[in-house]
């Protein structure tokens, strides 16, 4: 970047708190780009706030004035109540924080290990949030009572309606060949959805 003053880095980090390997590190600890770093981030995913509507950013004063004037026009102000949930969550004590990270990465351990059972699978271990995203290409081309698996997508919902389990085609996140599981569920619910899956799985040929 110090070579190219130019750019500018848009920084999601909605999920510094759910990470696996070690402190979350950001880009804009750096001095020499901090003037060009704008940080995205909000209570939806470490304090389990979805649907509450907080989010910010951070960066250099010019930038957040012009995202202040554009937000102004575009939506209304949060309202005051998720306002005082969402200070609460991040000036109260983040031990709950901890103990959600711990239960994402032991759900994390369960999936994977279920994942690398299913033939076919390649798996990767997530090193942070909360989704698998297996390899599952070994599938496409095959079929089950005329029904031809072409792409993700089509993988994704013969799950749905075959093993009535919920997936996402991972086209729509650089991923092709994968498809994206959430492991934001219980134990109980990891290990019966990756049984209906490996089950499902086994009909096409």
């Amino acid at each position: 970047m110090a070579k190219h003053p130019q750019v500018y880095v848009i920084a999601d980090e909605i999920y510094e708190h759910i990470n696996y390997i070690g402190k979350h590190e950001s880009i804009a600890q750096f001095e020499e780009v901090r003037d060009r770093v704008v940080i995205v981030n909000g209570v939806s995913k470490a304090y389990a706030m979805t649907g509450w509507r907080i989010g910010f950013i951070a960066g250099p004063e010019w930038i957040v004035k012009a995202v202040n004037k554009l937000q102004g026009q575009y939506t209304s102000g949060p309202c005051s109540v998720s306002q005082k949930a969402a200070e609460a969550a991040y000036t109260g004590t983040q031990a709950p924080v901890e103990e959600m990270r711990q239960a994402f990465e032991r759900r994390r351990d369960l999936i994977v290990k279920l994942a690398k059972e299913i033939p076919g699978f390649e798996v990767n271990v997530p090193q942070g949030a909360f989704y698998l995203f297996p390899k599952c290409s070994s599938y496409f081309g095959k079929s089950c009572d005329g029904r031809t698996i072409n792409n993700a997508a089509d993988l994704a919902m013969y799950l749905l309606e075959v093993g009535h389990v919920a997936c996402v085609g991972g086209g729509a996140f650089g991923a092709p060949e994968c498809i994206r599981m959430s492991y934001a569920t219980s134990d109980e619910n990891i290990i019966e959805a990756m049984r209906r899956i490996k089950e499902a799985l086994a009909k096409l040929h």
